[in-house]
């Protein structure tokens, strides 16, 4: 059996995925970046082939900010592209995403497709982390809570704090202020959410809105922030199977192809 690996190399984490001959998902892994993303790499491919029972890799393709200096790959590929072949992974059957919403770590970003699933333009936020899972960890933080319940608790709210700032650091003190004045951390939660969706939604190209709406990246996992996004589009928003895992998987897809 042939066995296809893609490797996700982002600025915090490096993500990796390995695929057979027919494109099912065998296995995820996540590790920390370190400060040699190329042993990080080979420890997870290795840690996903062991635990996969697999000997060999036939080709492997790293996407990502480091995939130019991820020595284990056998070629690269940008984001843009390898997001785009991971939905025809990753999405529901029963959907046909022409705009998929990835929200990173350090990044967001929009990209929409044609009927093929190619990419027809992107938009991208990586100048400031509002808008990003980084954001919400600070203000998880800053409200005594961790980041797999922020979405359950923004669901029971009952009047949404209204958080106007767009950067990390005045939302931060803005959210610091509410607190000071009582305001309950769930609605507070549930403001951050909105505050989240509209920054994102601002980017988005009125043209270029076709087909459904696919969340993917670390961000889609969190059922207060879909929420918002589904409020703010009065539309259904659908998450990718594995969404932090879907640049992984398409760079694991184009690996199949090339290899």
């Amino acid at each position: 059996m042939k066995v296809y690996a893609g490797l996700d190399g982002g600025s915090t984490y490096l993500k990796a995925a390995l695929l057979d001959e027919q494109k099912r998902v065998i296995r995820t892994g996540v590790t920390s970046t370190g400060i040699d993303n190329n042993a990080s790499a080979k420890k997870l491919l290795a840690k996903l082939m062991q635990e996969s029972g697999v000997g060999h890799v036939t080709y492997t393709m790293a996407t990502g900010y480091s995939r130019k200096i991820l020595e284990v790959a056998d070629d690269d590929v940008s984001e843009i592209t390898a997001h785009a072949y991971g939905v025809r992974v990753t999405a529901p059957r029963e959907y046909r995403p022409g705009m998929i919403v990835d929200i990173g770590g350090q990044d967001s970003k929009i990209i929409y497709l044609d009927a093929n699933y190619s990419v027809k333009n992107f938009s991208m936020n990586d100048k400031c982390a509002a808008g990003t899972g980084k954001f919400m960890e600070v203000i998880a933080q800053i409200l005594e809570t961790t980041i797999d319940q922020v979405g359950p608790l923004s669901l029971e709210s009952t009047a949404p704090c209204d958080i106007n700032s767009t950067c990390v650091v005045f939302a931060q003190s803005e959210v610091i202020s509410l607190i000071a004045r009582k305001y309950d951390r769930r609605d507070i939660l549930s403001g951050m959410h909105l505050s989240m969706a509209k920054r994102i939604i601002k980017m988005m190209k009125k043209s270029e809105k076709n087909g459904d709406v696919l969340m993917t990246g670390g961000g889609a996992l969190n059922i207060g922030l879909r929420k918002a996004f589904e409020d703010e589009l009065m539309l259904d928003v659908f998450v990718a199977n594995h969404p932090q895992f879907n640049g992984a998987i398409g760079a694991a897809l184009l690996a199949s192809e090339r290899g």
